[in-house]
């Protein structure tokens, strides 16, 4: 399956980015169906459905970045810069 990785940089530092992730959390849930996730620390193992997919990946909270793997069906391969553009914005507005 291929993953889409990226890094968004923040300067909260890992408590408090991991707070605000853990908060927006109901609002995601609300786009997307079948989400489940599981906290370890400070890494969000997370499973969704969106637009028909399963999509799967780990969002790891570090003191001044969010790092995030998450593998997409091949299907979706062809909107992959979408994605990443769209979650590179509203990751970057929880972090700002």
């Amino acid at each position: 399956m291929p993953r889409l990785s990226m890094q968004i940089p923040h300067s909260l530092g890992r408590e408090e980015a991991t707070r605000r992730v853990k908060e927006q959390i109901p609002k995601a849930q609300g786009q997307v169906t079948d989400f489940s996730e599981q906290w370890q620390s400070h890494t969000l193992t997370f499973h969704f459905k969106a637009m028909g997919f399963k999509v799967g990946g780990t969002l790891a909270m570090e003191d001044s970045a969010a790092n995030l793997d998450v593998d997409l069906p091949l299907a979706a391969m062809m909107v992959k810069g979408i994605i990443e553009q769209r979650v590179r914005q509203e990751l970057g507005t929880v972090l700002a």
